[in-house]
């Protein structure tokens, strides 16, 4: 299987712009985690527990919690919607070991296709400045689409630099 990563536009649209940044996160994730096995995968880099399994579960999850349940205010997707979160708050970081890379490609891209379906909807809906169904809970105010969007790629940014340097702790691996 190959992974394609697509550069983003250098002059574009602002919906165009962020979209073009999410999915080239998206393909820098999952260029870091493949061609690993299991083990390797949930291998981690000391002194830091994190894994690149656990990286790419928990950004499925946060995929889901931002446009799922917080801007749509529906059900995270399977598996996170019955995890025991009181048990164990990192759950999707711990139970990662457990999943082959087979499954944890196919989480994400179960995540990302549940997310693209909501933000097609969402900005033919009322665009990048439709609110999100939750507040925050710490401010209780709501969220635009253009900074959830924004978040997303900050989010998924701040852990490829993460997978940067477990993937290359793992076998070498460098580049960006």
């Amino acid at each position: 299987m190959s992974i394609e990563r697509v550069d983003p536009p250098q002059a574009s649209d602002e919906v165009t712009s962020l979209l073009a940044w999410l999915d080239y996160h998206r393909a820098t994730l999952r260029l870091k985690a493949h061609g690993l096995t299991q083990a390797q995968l949930a291998q981690p880099l000391p002194p830091s527990e994190l894994t690149l399994g656990g990286l790419v579960k928990h950004m499925a999850l946060v995929e889901s919690s931002w446009l799922s349940r917080r801007l749509r205010d529906q059900p995270l997707i399977a598996p996170f919607e019955t995890a025991d979160w009181g048990a164990d708050e990192d759950w999707e970081f711990h139970s990662a070991a457990q999943d082959t890379p087979e499954e944890l490609a196919a989480l994400h891209d179960a995540s990302i296709a549940a997310s693209d379906a909501i933000l097609r909807e969402a900005l033919a809906d009322g665009g990048l400045d439709q609110l999100s169904a939750l507040p925050s809970r710490h401010t209780g105010e709501h969220f635009d689409l253009r900074w959830i969007l924004t978040h997303l790629i900050e989010e998924y940014a701040r852990h490829n630099g993460h997978a940067d340097l477990i993937r290359e702790s793992i076998d070498g691996q460098t580049g960006d």
